[in-house]
């Protein structure tokens, strides 16, 4: 069976195109199969459609998310899809294999007003950081405000933005090149108070944190490693924490999405901004503008 994974994990890798967070997922997902079929007597590759219901119902009734009963689904599709070309299975069994329809939640968003406070929170450390003001040259706060700049006024994942490296940055167009996710490319602007701390963080922040081990991120941490996920969120939670309603760095994607429909962008324009490959999946953030539209004419409107 470990060939066999490791088979398939590279068909994911390097014929797919999964990210190592997918492929990771995936392997994750298929030992859990196995090993509920090896405690059944039956090895994976002999696995049929009753014993992929009953492992499913397994994972439900341990009380499992209806998105994660989902993404098993899609793992063992994926799989028995592979394992039946190859070879290894005689039939695919996960063919009329159903994945639970996962309950659509609004994401939180953010007014612009609360973005605004969020990041003017973080400048407020900047400028208090020495008796100089604005000129401050503290550079754990130089790097948090413009991280807070980009993850908002970019609407990117925590991901991209900590993957991203100084060449990566194109001062003349305003623009930044991102590795979204299949590692997928594509640009995305920003805007002026981004790019002026930017500016900062590169100048005078970044060259008193950077060492060796820095390489070319284009943010780094303390000890001048490239910036990790679980720092930036902390970064995202304290200053939003700071404004008032402490939300992670999804949160502000999905602000700065809503704010741009709001705005009249076009929802193609937002979708390749997002970098999401389904449309449907930008139009989630129609609803959220709607929902704003209904709390606002509950409020103003003397029938509602």
């Amino acid at each position: 069976m470990a060939d066999l994974l490791d088979r398939f994990a590279a068909h994911l890798r390097y014929e797919s195109g999964r990210s190592e967070h997918t492929v990771r997922a995936y392997l994750a997902d298929i030992r859990g199969l196995t090993a509920f079929a090896g405690a059944r007597g039956v090895r994976l590759t002999d696995v049929d459609l009753d014993l992929l219901r009953a492992w499913l119902a397994e994972i439900s009734r341990r009380g499992a998310a209806r998105t994660t009963v989902a993404r098993r689904v899609s793992s063992v599709k994926t799989f028995c899809e592979w394992a039946t070309r190859e070879g290894e299975m005689s039939v695919d069994p996960a063919v009329r294999l159903q994945a639970p329809k996962a309950r659509r939640v609004l994401p939180a968003v953010l007014a612009p007003e609360e973005a605004a406070d969020a990041i003017e929170a973080t400048a407020r450390r900047v400028d208090s950081a020495a008796p100089d003001g604005p000129s401050s040259d503290d550079p754990v706060s130089l790097r948090d405000r413009a991280v807070l700049e980009l993850l908002y006024g970019c609407g990117i994942r925590v991901g991209e933005l900590c993957g991203l490296d100084v060449g990566d940055v194109d001062d003349d167009r305003r623009a930044i090149r991102v590795i979204g996710k299949g590692d997928k490319q594509r640009v995305v602007p920003y805007g002026a108070p981004a790019a002026s701390a930017l500016d900062a963080w590169r100048r005078r922040g970044r060259p008193a944190l950077a060492t060796a081990a820095s390489g070319e991120a284009l943010f780094v941490g303390v000890r001048g490693g490239r910036l990790d996920q679980r720092m930036a969120r902390t970064v995202v939670h304290r200053a939003t924490e700071a404004a008032g309603r402490s939300v992670g760095p999804h949160a502000l994607r999905h602000s700065a999405a809503t704010h741009l429909l709001e705005g009249g962008a076009d929802l193609r324009v937002v979708q390749e901004l997002l970098g999401h490959s389904s449309l449907s999946t930008t139009q989630l953030y129609t609803h959220v503008s709607v929902e704003r539209l209904r709390a606002v004419h509950k409020q103003a409107h003397p029938r509602s």
